[in-house]
């Protein structure tokens, strides 16, 4: 991570951002994948999205496809109405579709694989969003001309912004990604270059490209059954890359937009998910034929979650070497054995404190080398309101990062276990409205952050522990009341700073505004239709 801040460096002075001039026209079939989401969510960010399409003379041409895997028939009943009333309300030359599956196999995966096997053919090019997505007009034609303009290219992707945070962890998730989030963007670009990654959202590819070179394999069980690969888009894009494809990362587009996890148990939640796929990625590391970079995406999308249950063995060997070598519980050598030295060998006070320092080195360089970059520029710090403003929510985000750092540990950790001696992980749709949990609930899910902490506790008032462990251990114990703390709504009664505030916060896109105004329409719609059927 360190590494790619500093390419970002380099990046910012090198950078190119002029957009393709007199490119061919093209098909684009915007697609929106969506399995048991809310209808008025959906349905608001795509009327928003055409609308800003319509405004614009693009020369390319655009058809909408909401692609329904919905299980649940009454939400199925509301997408229905919703796709009746966007066809009819379209802008003129937009063309709207809606199609639902009859067979839910293979996930995403397989409802666009349908979507290539039944329409793909008529249409160069598809735009693939989530069921958060938003993007603007401008967006959406600078991505195709882009395609257009590099016929090597099978993928270009977008980096997307997060938007409407409401609670105090969206917004913790917020003020990162618009913070420093670009400076990890723009190293990426560069290091890349042309073997970039695909993040299953806000990327434009070509379909033909797609069709003929990314075709999923099953991964083989000792049993010869075959299980579906999860974390399916880094695959994608190394597949692209091994048929000759250029795989692009444009992370200046702006206007690409998602929204992101209310809570900690709500991104716990999708880290499972992603965790399991991911270390899927370790049994394709051998697959003939990818380019090495495509090979590293795979890796480390791995090792980000290995990472974890690497730094919790640390801690646990840090809390058992103790504060001295009368404190130290692991003594494999001792007296006895003289003509060996002691392994591993205790700690100095010295030891702990570079250890903590270089950990936490790791986490905020980034942070802090992109907040400078910010606080050199007064127009961009203008934009996050000000120094003092900017300075406050600086030190906050960076606060409450190191706080939830340790409670993520144990999370992740129990993901790559469960990832490991589990078959499945429930696919639930993501929470995409934030709200808190009961407080038995929230209990349960943190009862072993909760343990470990209070072992280390105990381990500290009894003088076993180095007080170095003191951060972690305040962390751990309060677990539980930092996880409800997330949920907790961000109200404009707190200042500015103490609200993370971002530029996105202090002036909405005008896009997102008309989402939420097209989506307050559509339930007030589908909400009287419902009453009438009653």
């Amino acid at each position: 991570t360190v590494g790619v801040a500093i390419a970002g460096l380099t990046a910012r002075q090198q950078a190119d951002d002029r957009a393709p001039r007199d490119v061919d026209p093209m098909d684009v079939a915007l697609l929106i994948p969506i399995y048991n989401e809310v209808p008025a969510a959906v349905f608001g960010n795509a009327t928003a999205m055409l609308r800003d399409l319509a405004r614009r003379p693009v020369p390319h041409r655009y058809t909408l496809f909401i692609l329904s895997d919905t299980r649940d028939e009454a939400i199925a009943a509301q997408e229905w109405q919703a796709f009746e009333r966007l066809r009819a309300e379209a802008p003129k030359g937009m063309i709207v579709h809606y199609r639902r599956r009859t067979m839910y196999t293979d996930k995403k995966v397989g409802n666009l694989v349908d979507w290539i096997n039944g329409w793909g053919a008529a249409h160069e090019a598809m735009l693939v969003l989530d069921a958060d997505s938003i993007m603007t007009g401008r967006a959406i034609e600078r991505l195709t001309s882009e395609l257009s303009a590099d016929p090597d290219a099978g993928l270009i992707q977008t980096f997307p912004v997060l938007i409407g945070a409401d609670t105090l962890f969206a917004r913790l998730q917020q003020f990162s990604n618009i913070a420093y989030g670009w400076l990890l963007a723009e190293g990426l670009a560069l290091w890349a270059r042309t073997e970039g990654n695909y993040w299953g959202h806000n990327a434009i590819i070509r379909t033909r490209a797609f069709a003929t070179s990314a075709g999923l394999p099953r991964l083989r069980r000792l049993n010869g059954k075959g299980d579906l690969i999860l974390s399916h888009d880094f695959v994608e894009a190394g597949l692209l890359r091994r048929a000759g494809w250029r795989v692009r990362f444009l992370p200046r587009v702006t206007g690409s937009y998602e929204e992101t996890p209310g809570t900690l148990i709500d991104y716990a939640l999708r880290d499972r998910r992603w965790c399991r796929g991911n270390l899927q990625h370790l049994r394709l590391l051998g697959t003939a034929g990818l380019h090495p970079v495509s090979r590293f995406h795979l890796l480390h999308g791995a090792v980000a979650y290995l990472l974890s249950p690497a730094w919790f063995i640390l801690l646990v060997i840090w809390a058992l070497l103790g504060i001295d070598s009368e404190t130290n519980v692991i003594r494999y050598f001792n007296e006895a054995n003289p003509l060996f030295p002691d392994w591993p060998p205790a700690m100095s006070h010295i030891d702990s404190v570079v250890f903590l320092v270089i950990m936490y080195a790791m986490l905020l360089t980034p942070k802090v080398t992109a907040a400078a970059l910010i606080a050199a520029r007064p127009r961009a710090t203008r934009a996050f309101g000000g120094y003092p403003t900017f300075f406050t929510a600086f030190v906050v985000e960076v606060a409450l990062s190191i706080a939830y750092a340790p409670v993520m540990m144990i999370q992740q950790t129990k993901a790559v276990l469960r990832a490991i001696f589990t078959r499945s992980e429930p696919w639930t749709p993501q929470q995409r409205s934030a709200r808190g949990y009961p407080l038995l609930t929230v209990v349960k899910f943190h009862w072993m952050e909760t343990l470990f902490g209070l072992l280390l506790l105990a381990g500290l008032i009894a003088g076993l522990v180095s007080l170095w462990l003191l951060p972690i251990m305040a962390s751990l114990v309060l677990a539980v009341p930092l996880s409800a703390l997330s949920g907790v709504t961000v109200t404009d009664r707190l200042p500015q700073g103490f609200r993370m505030a971002s530029p996105h916060t202090l002036r909405e896109p005008a896009i997102v505004a008309q989402a939420r105004q097209a989506r307050m329409q559509i339930k007030s719609q589908l909400d009287a239709a419902e009453v009438a059927a009653e």
